[in-house]
Formats: structure tokens, C-alpha cells, sequence
């Protein structure tokens, strides 16, 4: 197996991690491997639900209709 060293963690991250390791009476080191797992697993996509949302957000949204430069100015505003 391989081995990572992960440097300048923040202490209050640590802890966490920590505290949580604890709770699931694990290593710290088995808890940051989960973590990690859970981070870089493929999640499938439910593609009625995505669909079903994204017909719910066009109904709510129907009656705000916005055109590119609106939705361009929209992006770009507050950012440097």
C-alpha cells in the first residue's frame, strides 16, 4: 500500500478529526482513509430526480425570465 504525508493541517481540522475518529472508534488514520473514500467515490446520478428538480426550478422560475447580458452583468458583479 501507499503512503501519503499530509502537512500543515489546521489544528482545528485536527481536532476535529480527532474528536471524530473517536466517535467512530477508528484510528485517526482509518478516518482520514474513509474521508478520503467518501470524497473520491463516483456517486451515480438519479436521472428522473434531475429532471424532476430541474422541471420544478423552471415552473418557480418561469415568470423571472433573464437574458444573456443580464445573466453575464449578474456573474461578473462583485468580483474584481
Amino acid at each position: 500500500m501507499a503512503n501519503i504525508s499530509v502537512k500543515n493541517i489546521p489544528d482545528d481540522l485536527y481536532e476535529r478529526l480527532k474528536a471524530v475518529a473517536e466517535s467512530n472508534r477508528r484510528s485517526l488514520n482509518s478516518e482520514i482513509i474513509v474521508c478520503i473514500e467518501k470524497a473520491v467515490a463516483t456517486r451515480r446520478i438519479d436521472l428522473e430526480e434531475t429532471l424532476r428538480s430541474a422541471r420544478q426550478i423552471r415552473e418557480w422560475t418561469a415568470d423571472y425570465p433573464i437574458d444573456d447580458e443580464q445573466f453575464s452583468r449578474a456573474k461578473t458583479e462583485g468580483r474584481p
